[in-house]
């Protein structure tokens, strides 16, 4: 069991009251807090050793370099990439799925196919679009059912040899469902297409082996795991990462460079042209320390407690629906009837609950659905069955209003 007032203890922004209440922060789903660890690194770069990394010979050049690369270390032993070189640091998520699109705009053709899933955030949906604008293939998309998974039958179907390119999230931030990516993953090497996973909401609740899933592309961000915002990392299979045209031309992804021809350099610097953000990628390692060490069989166990707990108390609620009901991380999307869940998600941050309202940058799942969004309660380790019984009184108060 975990001690849960002495994780809360490690977050200091929980200590903080909104309209002159206790914060109770159901927003993890868009960024989680961030614990004294991961404040403490960052604080503990800029005062020691701030300075760029890789180019210089100077001591705090070096610092910042052993630093910045024992983190890539800390993330590839975290998802067992097989070489820290298939971990390209990225500003986050939507950075490193425009590295892919843009890489493979210049190699798909027309009469291509890529095929995405209806449960898709927008920032894998959009790239992909205009990756198929761009070399004329086809986007096809792998239909939902009314309990928020995907239709694998169907997916089974639109595989063909035409396919190159699928898209899917490991897990979908409007609804929280968990996608059978292991299957999804094998069908489409059967016909040798490459599969990209979208793992940003996965991350915070499930450690991937991305050598087990035997996934081509593996991509998430930092600031949904404990970590910070601005930084994320990509990761690729050496020859498929060889194999792709860098995303952008800049200093630290050069090997050579005359007027008349550049050559690039190997991984991981291929594709981290500029400066990076050295104290996010540092503190992304100290993220990835800070949960291994409460443990994921840990961090998930409490999760399920609370999504049970927490869906039980609002479906005592009269009139209030929850989307997504397959298999799932602890991520409730809620309505009432009649009433808007901006209006709701209004009256809980005055009763200072943070939570989600709106498309949550998924809009097909919305038009699904026929709604214009959802209020969002997306919970953490760190969070308690007390709050969310003060959240159920305040949902509660909130019908009463707006009814």
């Amino acid at each position: 069991m975990l001690d849960i007032n002495k994780i809360r203890a490690d977050f200091p922004i929980l200590e903080r009251k909104v309209h002159g209440k206790p914060l109770i922060y159901f927003d993890n789903g868009a960024t989680s807090q961030t614990p004294t660890a991961v404040i403490d690194t960052i604080v503990d770069y800029y005062t020691n050793y701030n300075a760029n990394i890789h180019r210089g010979v100077h001591t705090l050049s070096q610092e910042a370099t052993d630093k910045y690369e024992e983190a890539r270390i800390k993330i590839q032993k975290h998802f067992n990439a097989k070489h820290s070189y298939e971990i390209i640091l990225t500003s986050g998520t939507t950075e490193s799925i425009n590295v892919i699109a843009s890489g493979f705009s210049a190699i798909l053709k027309e009469g291509d196919e890529v095929i995405v899933s209806a449960l898709e955030h927008h920032s894998n949906i959009v790239p992909w679009q205009m990756m198929c604008e761009k070399a004329g293939a086809t986007l096809r998309v792998i239909p939902m059912d009314e309990d928020g998974s995907l239709r694998i039958d169907l997916f089974e179907e639109m595989l063909n040899e035409n396919t190159k390119l699928v898209f899917c999230n490991h897990v979908s931030n409007a609804l929280g469902t968990i996608n059978p990516i292991e299957k999804i993953i094998e069908n489409a090497h059967k016909f040798g297409a490459y599969v990209l996973i979208d793992g940003a909401q996965a991350c915070p609740h499930i450690k991937p082996d991305v050598q087990q899933l035997d996934v081509d592309f593996y991509v998430t961000s930092a600031h949904k795991m404990c970590g910070p915002t601005g930084v994320g990392m990509l990761y690729g299979k050496q020859e498929l990462l060889e194999m792709l045209p860098p995303y952008q031309g800049g200093g630290e992804m050069i090997d050579t460079v005359t007027f008349e021809k550049t050559t690039y350099a190997g991984l991981p610097h291929k594709f981290e042209a500029g400066t990076p953000n050295i104290c996010g990628g540092i503190a992304f390692g100290a993220a990835v320390d800070y949960m291994n060490a409460i443990g994921f069989d840990n961090i998930q166990e409490r999760e399920h407690q609370l999504l049970d707990y927490a869906t039980k108390k609002l479906l005592e609620i009269d009139g209030l629906k929850i989307y997504g009901t397959s298999t799932k991380t602890s991520v409730i999307s809620f309505n009432i009837d009649g009433i808007h869940p901006y209006d709701i998600g209004s009256i809980l941050d005055k009763l200072g609950i943070a939570v989600r309202t709106g498309h949550h940058c998924a809009q097909p799942i919305m038009d699904f659905y026929k709604i214009p969004g959802t209020v969002r309660a997306s919970l953490s380790f760190y969070n308690t069955e007390d709050e969310i019984d003060t959240m159920i009184e305040a949902v509660k108060k909130a019908k009463m209003m707006l009814s």
